[in-house]
């Protein structure tokens, strides 16, 4: 993260933070973010995974780029495209599939303790 010129301003330059691999052809960048929010870059290859989870974070998604299906609960999956985006509330199981390279931002509130550590 750069230097802010004010102490309350967090900036991150994207092009500065390197992908991590969090699943099998699945990268993250964690980028601005706080005590209280951050924003993070998830790309997921064609039939990559991410795993059914939940954590207590309400988090909203954005697609950039791509296809997705996902599974709220034990609902029927959605999909998603380029430009779609919703929010999923602290506590409910997910689940994440790649039809297609799809690009998405995720944020988070209040922040990922475990994302920033594995940072």
């Amino acid at each position: 993260m750069s230097e802010p010129q004010f102490p309350d301003v967090v900036v991150v330059e994207g092009e500065k933070v390197l992908p991590q691999e969090a699943f099998p052809n699945l990268t993250r960048r964690v980028l601005a973010h706080n005590d209280k929010l951050m924003i993070v870059e998830h790309v997921m290859e064609a039939g990559s995974v991410f795993p059914r989870h939940n954590h207590p974070h309400e988090q909203l998604a954005y697609l950039i780029s791509g296809h997705i299906r996902v599974q709220f609960g034990d609902d029927e999956p959605i999909e998603a495209r380029a430009g779609d985006s919703f929010v999923v509330r602290g506590g409910v199981d997910h689940q994440v599939w790649a039809i297609e390279k799809s690009v998405a931002l995720d944020v988070f509130t209040p922040y990922r303790e475990d994302y920033v550590e594995s940072a």
